[in-house]
């Protein structure tokens, strides 16, 4: 069976500040499409596995264009609800030097923050489906939102896909009358792989690592989060140390329940868009828990996700051969001719 992903969440239209002005400079955007689960299969599928969108867009010219933009990439969208009244916006002012950047939302009373339990019919979208991920931004947009999802996790552990999320915590989102942990508690023990980061825990779980080095703060977060949830057969942890805006170190490690597994570390200096590298990282580790070993697939993350950082958008654009050259060593940024 060719192996397949579904990933199920918000496409959003993102209005960038050109170059790094402020929004009070700003008098022309830059448009671009995204949303987390999207990055993700981006990823996934310009390494050239098979991938399916599923979301709500509205039955308009801009949903159409995000249509065309997902087109252009591969992703496969024949199971998308229509309906509602408008897709969900966020504005980004990209930062530089010791200025962080700033994200707004604008996606309240979205199409798919209205969306309802049953308007897919996820049986029949993952008929031949392997893999089904989402992100904890999804079940933070509405109540809806999390009841579809839901649904559509226990759907796919009944039909024996493997299941992964990235813990994604939004402070902006989740204002529906819900706290995080009613919610995600019962999503999450139904996942195979996560993603995880120590504040996105503390959040939803009131989990606290416990240590004074990295790597037993790492090693704690993912034996606590073990314990909490014994279906998980991978935690994955993300290591941004922010030495700037535009310079950053990047590594992860992966815990299978006996062994801590580091990866690589990158010195990234000059990004040009942090914007979607941690789905691009959810989105090649997916694609390589699926072609090698545990190590391999780590490490093929990072160097994945190091790529995205030095790419305008949301999307990661490099091919698995780009990601290769990376692990390999060559650092160099010659022109290749």
């Amino acid at each position: 069976m060719t192996k397949k992903v579904v990933a199920f969440g918000e496409v959003l239209l993102r209005f960038s500040t050109q170059g790094y002005l402020k929004f009070s400079q700003a008098e022309a955007f830059n448009a671009d499409y995204g949303g987390s689960e999207l990055n993700v299969l981006t990823t996934i599928a310009h390494f050239g596995m098979q991938t399916e969108m599923v979301t709500r867009l509205p039955e308009n010219d801009i949903a159409q264009t995000a249509i065309m933009e997902m087109r252009k990439h591969n992703v496969s969208i024949s199971y998308i609800a229509r309906g509602g009244d408008r897709l969900g916006l966020y504005f980004l002012e990209k930062g530089a030097s010791v200025r962080g950047s700033k994200i707004i939302y604008d996606r309240a009373h979205s199409s798919f923050a209205n969306i309802e339990k049953g308007m897919i019919d996820w049986k029949e979208v993952f008929k031949d489906a392997t893999w089904f991920h989402w992100s904890g931004i999804t079940p933070g947009v509405s109540q809806g939102a999390a009841d579809a999802c839901m649904e559509a996790i226990e759907v796919a552990t009944e039909l024996g896909l493997t299941i992964s999320t990235d813990f994604n915590y939004r402070a902006n989102l989740w204002n529906y009358g819900k706290t995080p942990g009613e919610i995600m508690e019962k999503m999450v023990s139904k996942c195979h792989v996560i993603l995880a980061g120590d504040y996105a825990s503390e959040q939803y779980f009131n989990i606290v690592p416990q240590g004074t080095s990295e790597k037993e703060l790492q090693k704690s977060l993912s034996e606590k989060l073990k314990i909490r949830f014994p279906n998980c057969q991978k935690i994955v942890i993300t290591h941004r140390k922010n030495i700037s805006a535009m310079h950053n170190v990047w590594s992860a490690v992966l815990y299978d329940g006996k062994e801590l597994i580091e990866s690589t570390s990158y010195d990234i200096t000059d990004i040009v868009d942090r914007i979607g590298a941690g789905d691009s990282f959810m989105g090649a580790l997916i694609y390589g828990l699926n072609h090698f070993e545990d190590e391999k697939a780590l490490n093929f993350a990072v160097a994945a996700s190091c790529l995205k950082h030095t790419i305008y958008g949301d999307a990661n654009l490099v091919s698995k051969e780009d990601v290769v050259n990376l692990m390999d060593g060559d650092t160099s940024g010659r022109v290749k001719r």
